[in-house]
């Protein structure tokens, strides 16, 4: 009896999720699946990205991860074997002759590399992605060489010695970690992940339930606050139930979700500083709430009558901001912490930054799934 009552409510949900009106009948130029096919395919035809500046990266960029991620993601959901086999084309060369542009795991950025070969090994079984996309996620808590005093007193507490209270830190390692349970099953990775993701929102979450970009630096800036958004959305899609943490988690999830919804523009952006209404809407921050609001509606995790319309609004506002090309327009450049205002005003507005392709891909993997 109790398996069939389990299997009710699961067809109730998928029910539920798939009667979301909102998520459906787009507007032109404002599709999911064009979206996605036109950013994926304009993605395999870049070279590797170096933040803006001049000449090849001296390693594979976190940002471009994020967007190969988005990709991988995207050709999974759509089933579609012959944009799968590029992307993983794009990659093998990483094994092998450009092994060198393999990113050090030194550093919270270039660990969430390992994403990668994580979801190449889910979604075509070869092992040799499953060995590198696992050595990744486990240097994040391996003392490494010449480590520094404080690094043993953060592993000593069950924290990543990478741990640095910025809320950027809070994509990078639970994405990594969330696909390494993905792909392992080991409950460790994601427990860990979790128990990381308590220290950060008990240090840094605001009682309104937003970031500021550091204890040091008072502003709400966008981009930041969507790592943040988006990184507690990877941990509580795979985090089980039972884990003691999740609970925490999805309330402080949530609060951000509902301040987040005061501060949509009334065209569905959001700002370079989210409550600051002088500064100018801003693409990547905006993917990542809305990444964030429809998994949140699709999952439960929000009413839907409530939020699935400023998920909409918010999908709808980024679409306009997206060349014939794919690249998307007025994404704020790789911005450091600086306590003023005007800093984060000043920030240059680039076209085409991975900053901004990879978050429109996971709203599209979002709205597809």
């Amino acid at each position: 009896m109790k398996r069939y009552l389990i299997l009710f409510a699961m067809l109730g949900f998928i029910s539920a999720t798939a009667q979301i009106k909102e998520f459906k009948n787009w507007p032109k130029g404002s599709d999911p699946k064009e979206i996605g096919n036109l950013l994926a395919w304009h993605f395999l035809e870049t070279p590797h990205t170096n933040f803006g500046m001049p000449g090849p990266p001296g390693s594979i960029t976190y940002a471009e991860v994020c967007t190969w991620y988005g990709a991988l993601k995207f050709a999974a959901i759509t089933k579609n074997p012959d944009l799968l086999n590029k992307l993983d084309l794009r990659f093998r060369p990483l094994l092998y002759e450009k092994k060198n542009l393999q990113p050090k795991p030194d550093h919270v950025d270039p660990n969430i590399f390992g994403s990668l070969p994580l979801e190449l090994f889910m979604q075509t079984k070869n092992p040799l992605y499953l060995d590198m996309g696992k050595w990744f996620a486990d240097q994040q808590w391996t003392m490494p060489k010449n480590a520094k005093p404080e690094y043993q007193a953060l592993l000593d507490k069950g924290l990543t010695w990478q741990t640095r209270m910025w809320i950027d830190d809070m994509y990078m390692i639970n994405n990594i970690q969330a696909q390494a349970y993905r792909a392992t099953g080991d409950r460790k990775y994601i427990d860990r992940a979790a128990a990381e993701m308590v220290v950060y929102l008990d240090a840094i979450q605001r009682p309104n339930g937003l970031f500021f970009h550091a204890a040091d630096v008072p502003f709400f800036w966008g981009r930041g606050n969507g790592w943040m958004a988006a990184g507690m959305t990877e941990l509580l899609i795979s985090l089980p139930a039972d884990n003691k943490d999740r609970s925490r988690i999805l309330k402080a999830y949530q609060t951000m979700m509902s301040s987040l919804k005061q501060y949509q523009t009334k065209e569905g952006m959001w700002l370079q500083l989210v409550d600051d209404a002088g500064s100018w809407p801003e693409t990547s921050g905006t993917g990542m709430f809305t990444f964030a609001m429809i998994t949140g509606v699709k999952k439960g995790w929000l009413d839907a009558k409530e939020y699935a319309p400023v998920a909409r609004k918010g999908w709808i506002a980024l679409t306009k901001y997206i060349e014939a090309n794919g690249d998307v327009r007025e994404v704020c450049q790789g911005t450091n912490k600086e306590n003023s205002r005007q800093f984060y005003l000043d920030r240059k507005r680039i076209t085409g930054d991975m900053h901004g392709q990879a978050p429109v891909l996971w709203s599209v993997f979002a709205l597809l799934q």
